[in-house]
């Protein structure tokens, strides 16, 4: 149909600008390990539990890989996606805290109350105690499992730590930004403290290393010091390519012709991740690991444009429910892959990762209900059909009201200035104010001729706040069809569990903890909005009924879109 129709601009001389091919097998910077090449894998036996390496990259975008067309390097990540399975319709959540505790609770964060922002380093908040986690499943199922990198789920208890929320080993920063070498991080001016940490100690020693060298090179020593007969989950959450932007020089003079100076920094960082990845892949090989391994990659949010990412062809930036935001680059590597080699269209979201894994290392699922996150794995190793049909991005009634949102406009049942978004099939709903909204082409195609990504900004303007798209016949997010199908605004759910955002603590000052970031609050300290919290089981039971009225109006709402399309 035309409305759906694309126009003057070929996306495929886009989608391939920049593409550079790299030899894979040639030794990083990185490593620590040496590899045969010509070292071949046994055919895959499935006779017990898989090694799980689960790999998350901090705000890389979705253009910046090498298999989307991109100009930056990264021959692992293309080698490992093409002998696997590329998940492109693959959906995470539009900032840090949010992915992070999807992934490992398996619930949408209206479900933890972490619907609002990231967790900040002064807030007495973190991940619910109450929720049993991925880490947690696993160690119940026989695994060893170890954590790399960067939590951002909440320190302001020892309870809260990684250590005590399921991983045996930790090695990593506890806030969301840090510098790569010396590990400081500010949460506003004079307020700065240390933040590495080797598991609930301060990692002072560590200082000078570059993370991302740094955390590949512990991956290769756990992965030494363990036997390659017991399982092993290996959560792997790189600070890169979040800010700063840092990199060892050797890197950035591969784009020394790159002249936008940010994407020029950002473009080695995501190199030399590229790099540690190819390193871990080795270890796995080297110990006797990989025959038995399910290598999963994903980002965690989208690129942050002006800070050098790019989400091209896609609209909005990291932070926004535009598909720049919350589509995100996905694929898994695995000899335990049915069929591989191929990109899988199925609908995946980051919560899909805890019953998936859990079901693969044969764990127990029954005494955790209420997931939001569904078993993926036949479609992703079989090529079934994936039994996801929905995905609710959020509903935050804390962030800014549109101004030109009301109840009214939502029928009496919903504030349309409330921000929120929700995909079911191929529709996908937003209301209130879903955040910077351009097209925003690759740095090196500022001057590319053509300007159809300012289409909605030309003509739409700010005087609203519900859109609705097709995103499967118009994934760009051009064509916005809410004034043809305005009753669509009764599919958000009116009811969620109270948003956990706390004010911050003076307590929390790294002063007041040696000059590093750690817990401040003893076990008998309770915040003021623990007492207002409805026991789980309660809020199980009112999600389930819900979603189910969620599901039930937007099977009625396709069947009439279907017969009656636009």
């Amino acid at each position: 149909m035309a409305v759906y129709a694309l126009t003057g601009l070929s996306l495929v001389s886009l989608l391939s600008f920049g593409y550079l091919s790299w030899d894979w097998m040639k030794p990083g910077l990185v490593a620590d390990v040496a590899m045969d090449p010509m070292e071949k894998s046994l055919p895959p036996a499935f006779s017990r539990p898989p090694h799980i390496i689960f790999i998350l990259t901090d705000d890389q975008g979705y253009h910046d890989v090498g298999y989307h067309g991109s100009d930056i390097q990264t021959p692992t990540l293309d080698r490992l996606a093409a002998e696997g399975v590329k998940l492109e319709n693959y959906y995470i959540q539009p900032i840090c805290t949010p992915s992070r505790s999807q992934l490992i609770t398996g619930r949408y964060q209206i479900h933890t109350g972490l619907q609002h922002s990231i967790i900040r380093p002064r807030q007495p908040n973190c991940l619910p105690l109450d929720q049993v986690t991925l880490p947690q499943k696993l160690q119940e199922a026989g695994y060893s499992t170890h954590m790399v990198g960067k939590w951002h789920l909440g320190f302001y208890k020892k309870e809260c730590l990684p250590t005590r929320r399921g991983f045996d080993t930790f090695l990593g920063s506890l806030t969301g930004n840090v510098d790569y070498y010396t590990y400081d991080n500010c949460d506003g001016p004079g307020v700065c403290g240390y933040d590495l940490h080797e598991g609930e100690k301060v990692a002072w020693d560590q200082s000078g290393k570059y993370s991302t060298f740094l955390y590949a090179q512990r991956v290769s020593k756990i992965l030494a010091s363990h036997s390659p007969k017991e399982p092993i989950f290996i959560y792997v959450a790189f600070q890169a390519v979040h800010t700063p932007l840092q990199s060892p020089k050797e890197y950035i003079y591969r784009y020394r012709s790159m002249g936008n100076v940010a994407r020029r920094k950002y473009a080695a960082m995501v190199t030399c991740m590229d790099e540690a990845v190819k390193n871990i892949t080795w270890a796995l090989k080297k110990y006797g690991y990989y025959d038995n391994s399910v290598i999963v990659f994903s980002t965690d949010n989208g690129g942050q444009t002006f800070s050098g990412g790019s989400n091209w062809p896609l609209r909005g930036r990291k932070g926004t429910y535009w598909e720049g935001g919350v589509r995100g680059i996905g694929f898994v590597h695995s000899p335990l892959i049915k069929r591989k080699r191929r990109t899988s269209w199925a609908l995946v979201h980051i919560t899909d990762w805890y019953p998936t894994l859990v079901s693969l290392a044969r764990g127990n699922l029954s005494n955790v209900p209420g997931l939001d996150g569904y078993n993926v794995w036949p479609a992703i190793s079989e090529g079934k059909e994936s039994p996801r049909t929905e995905i609710l991005h959020n509903i935050d009634p804390l962030y800014n009201h549109a101004k030109y949102g009301s109840l009214e406009d939502g029928f009496g049942i919903w504030n349309t200035a409330v921000q929120a978004s929700i995909r079911v099939g191929e529709w996908k709903l937003l209301t209130g104010d879903p955040g910077y909204s351009d097209w925003i082409p690759p740095q090196t195609l500022t001057n590319f001729p053509g300007s159809w990504w300012n289409l909605e900004r030309l003509t739409d303007g700010l005087r609203k706040s519900v859109w609705l798209f097709n995103i499967t016949a118009d994934p760009y997010e051009r064509y916005d069809l809410s004034a043809r199908r305005p009753d669509v605004a009764r599919a958000l759910p009116r009811t969620a569990i109270p948003v956990r955002y706390p004010a911050e603590n003076p307590r929390a000052h790294p002063d007041f903890n040696g000059g590093a970031w750690g817990p401040w609050a003893g076990e008998d300290d309770v915040e003021e909005w623990e007492g207002a919290r409805e026991p789980l089981k309660s809020r199980n039971k009112k999600k389930k009924c819900k979603i189910c009225k969620l599901r039930s109006f937007f099977r009625k709402l396709n069947t009439r879109l279907m017969s009656n399309r636009i």
